[in-house]
């Protein structure tokens, strides 16, 4: 009795697979037809393999790749051991893993987008003449500024005596006139009641009113800043102002109050005039 075969568009219309994957299929040799006519190349499939179609589509939909499936029929075993399983499970377990960080920061950056879409982000204000602490120094990033805050200049401004009036005032002005990969030159100025007596960290000045100033508020972690400055300087051409000075960046919730990054609050500050 003559065995049924199927040509490879019988056999890809009755399994609804494409013709470009069972030829695929064949390449890689996970599946290859039962015969194939030397004169007019025409592929046959024998019902049989059907089976055999279906175990590799049920192997690829619980995570086994291609390279694992042709070894396993290599091997005379469609059916995967114990050790394979166990391996999948782990690997599953896994993705989950980085699945469930990657909602938890995107529900984040929802409710942090949520936030913004509910209040006015860009207004313009006034800034007082004020007295300020500085310190400018060249840090590999914008993370590294907290530390340096904790570590290096709050100890100092501890040392020389510094009062700050509540609700305190602190920003950065950033020297860069381009940007550079390997740091950025900043300077990072807190309001003090004061004139103080200079060291060799901290110098003390004066800084003159700022009548006009865009300010826009920025929630989330400092390597998106590039994303508020944006909308400030398309906001400030869009209503003809014109930039009087530098950037301020004012800190207002950041890693020494707020773990998550996403919960940071800072403001952008640029004097402008009509």
């Amino acid at each position: 009795m003559n065995e049924t075969k199927l040509k490879i568009g019988e056999f890809s219309q009755l399994m609804q697979v494409t013709v470009k994957t069972l030829r695929h299929y064949e390449q890689i040799g996970i599946l290859k037809p039962c015969e194939v006519d030397p004169w007019t190349g025409y592929r046959h499939y024998k019902l049989s393999q059907m089976q055999q179609l279906e175990t590799i589509r049920h192997l690829k939909e619980v995570g086994f790749s291609l390279e694992e499936i042709r070894d396993m029929m290599d091997s005379h075993s469609p059916v995967p051991d114990i050790g394979q399983l166990e391996s999948k499970i782990r690997a599953c377990e896994e993705e989950l893993k980085i699945l469930r960080n990657r909602r938890k920061r995107l529900r984040q950056m929802l409710d942090s987008q949520r936030k913004l879409d509910s209040m006015d982000k860009i207004s313009i204000q006034s800034l007082p003449e004020i007295i300020v602490a500085s310190h400018r120094e060249t840090i590999p990033n914008r993370e590294a500024l907290g530390p340096l805050c904790v570590n290096v200049i709050g100890p100092e401004m501890q040392r020389l005596g510094c009062k700050c009036p509540p609700p305190g005032y602190s920003f950065t002005i950033e020297h860069d006139k381009e940007y550079s990969p390997t740091g950025i030159d900043i300077e990072y100025c807190e309001q003090v009641e004061e004139m103080g007596k200079d060291s060799g960290i901290i110098q003390f000045k004066k800084l003159e009113a700022v009548p006009s100033a865009v300010c826009c508020k920025h929630h989330g972690p400092y390597n998106r800043f590039h994303q508020s400055y944006a909308e400030v300087f398309k906001y400030i051409e869009k209503e003809g102002y014109h930039i009087v000075g530098p950037p301020r960046c004012c800190y207002i919730d950041g890693i020494w109050n707020q773990e998550d990054p996403e919960k940071w609050l800072s403001i952008i500050q640029v004097p402008v005039e009509k």
